[in-house]
């Protein structure tokens, strides 16, 4: 067994491991603030076709802070969260397939952005037990490789790790395919079944704070859609 002093297991996994994540962390920041650049760009953009069409229609962008930003479709919050740590894929992950892989393990630590899709009235009504949905996720390593796994298209999009850099104009793509998925992901009425029975309460908060629990696919298997995984 190789007898490695504890001090040096600890420089050796600062200087190579840690050293690491943090370029991985500024990578996927600087990432995370193209997309805030793009959905600004893509709000204007937009709103200058539906402007004379209807001023409901109009797209709202909202800067969150640090790691968040939302767009406001229709009656769709689109929700971009980046998240402030660095994971590495578990070892059934297809990505570890890939020859991009075998040859650099470092590779595998990659940060995430995550894009959400929430009804734009549960958070203006305040319905906290509202649902919201993972629709995608982006990941970007040290060398601005990524992949995105995600819902039907987003899903497919990008899926060859190793082989395209994250770049504005793949950005825009993604973004754009987002939105498309989530205004064909439609607001279904629930099962009957799921609502026939409500506690005075409950119809109590409905009728004063419009907060019956809604969601796209409540009483669904939003599972059941499909998904595109990462596949080498």
């Amino acid at each position: 067994m190789e007898n490695i002093a504890p001090k040096d297991k600890i420089l050796k996994s600062l200087t190579e491991k840690s050293a690491v994540k943090q370029k991985v962390y500024d990578v996927t920041k600087a990432t995370f603030n193209i997309i805030k650049e793009v959905l600004l760009e893509v709000v204007n953009e937009y709103n200058q076709r539906l402007q004379n069409v209807d001023n409901r229609l109009l797209l709202e962008y909202r800067d969150k802070g640090v790691f968040e930003s939302e767009i406001k479709v229709a009656g769709d919050l689109l929700i971009f969260n980046m998240h402030s740590n660095i994971f590495e894929f578990n070892r059934d992950h297809g990505v570890w397939k890939i020859s991009y892989m075998k040859n650099n393990a470092l590779a595998s630590y990659c940060g995430i952005i995550n894009i959400y899709n929430f009804l734009s009235d549960s958070f203006k009504y305040n319905r906290l037990d509202d649902l919201g949905y993972l629709i995608g996720r982006i990941f970007v390593n040290k060398e601005k490789h990524f992949f995105v796994e995600g819902k039907r298209e987003l899903g497919f999009l990008y899926n060859d790790f190793g082989k395209v850099h994250i770049e504005k104009k793949i950005i825009r793509t993604i973004i754009e395919s987002a939105i498309l998925y989530t205004l064909n992901f439609d607001l279904l009425v629930p099962p009957y079944d799921t609502v026939k029975i409500l506690t005075v309460s409950q119809m109590q908060e409905k009728m004063n704070k419009h907060r019956l629990q809604t969601g796209k696919r409540l009483g669904f298997k939003f599972q059941a859609d499909n998904v595109g995984n990462f596949l080498p």
